[in-house]
């Protein structure tokens, strides 16, 4: 549940965590199942290196600690996709050891409480959060403590119109007391982002199949299966021309998606191509499967399974 609250909220992450427990009671049912497995049951939450990174986690205490989570801070804190705050949260919660923490909703909390200036992602003001953090954490009841803030953060003290009335600890906010609680803490300073274009073929086969690509590891969307992308239509045309040895009978442009990434906006341009008989190929290798709609279990990113309901629709 901590890997999947790293930038999600809880309501969304709710659904996800129910299914995901009952598909992976343990961590040794997670470290045997296939990366498409886990993936499947990710798609839609987003940040995908999570799920990669919890799969590779579970595959690592199964492996090196017989299957049992560590109890130490330094081994936790060696796993993948778990960082300071996360590891702490881990420890403080399920063994009530003393460890801070800095989430995004205790970040917001002391740097009201505190009036603490700067964007809480900066090193320096992180910094300074991570010194108040350490003071504040008890020496007993660590678990209800770091529970609290969380939920403090979760439910009173929010990004927009806090309620600073109900909160139990306003007596002594500094951020209250100046009325900077709606400016507390500052945002991440703006800059443009870019944006790209990328041409997305559909090719569909028999029976409600289409063609995915698995992509790589490494970048957006990791691990995950998709439409072949391209730079523009024509190259779509021309690569299933190579391929098929003729050309399709028909080719339709679909309406774009667009989808926006903390670095970037993407815009998908689906391409629609058909053949007038059934194609019967299989790719070599593992990168490339027909889609079976329905059937498949295979990770697929929001926008890739949102593209693919209109185009059933």
């Amino acid at each position: 549940s901590e890997i999947m609250l790293q930038q999600t909220r809880v309501e969304t992450v709710l659904s996800y965590f129910e299914k995901f427990m009952q598909q992976f009671p343990s961590i040794t049912v997670l470290a045997h199942a296939p990366q498409d497995d886990v993936l499947h049951l990710w798609s839609g939450l987003g940040y995908y290196a999570r799920a990669r990174n919890l799969h590779k986690t579970a595959q690592m205490i199964a492996e090196e600690y017989a299957g049992e989570f560590p109890t130490e801070f330094e081994q936790v804190i060696t796993l993948p996709g778990i960082g300071r705050s996360t590891a702490a949260a881990i420890l403080s919660l399920s063994m009530n050891q003393r460890h801070a923490i800095l989430d995004g909703n205790v970040k917001r909390v002391l740097a009201r409480h505190c009036a603490i200036e700067g964007w809480p992602g900066s090193t320096k003001t992180e910094k300074q959060l991570w010194s108040i953090a350490e003071q504040n954490t008890p020496q007993q009841e660590t678990a209800a403590y770091t529970q609290a803030m969380m939920d403090l953060g979760a439910t009173l003290c929010t990004r927009g119109q806090p309620e600073c009335s109900a909160c139990p600890i306003n007596n002594d906010c500094k951020a209250l007391a100046q009325g900077l609680q709606n400016e507390l803490p500052h945002s991440k300073p703006k800059k443009q982002i870019p944006t790209r274009h990328r041409t997305v073929l559909i090719l569909s086969g028999q029976d409600q199949e289409f063609l995915m690509q698995r992509r790589p590891n490494q970048g957006i969307w990791g691990g995950l299966w998709s439409f072949p992308e391209f730079d523009e239509g024509q190259d779509a045309i021309h690569w299933c021309e190579k391929m098929f040895s003729k050309s399709p009978n028909q080719i339709e442009e679909l309406s774009e998606l667009s989808h926006t990434f903390s670095h970037f906006h993407l815009i998908l341009h689906p391409i629609k191509i058909s053949y007038p008989t059934p194609i019967h190929w299989v790719m070599e290798g593992d990168d490339w499967v027909w889609y079976k709609h329905g059937r498949s279990r295979a990770g697929l990113a929001a926008p890739v399974k949102k593209l693919l309901d209109q185009i059933l629709k």
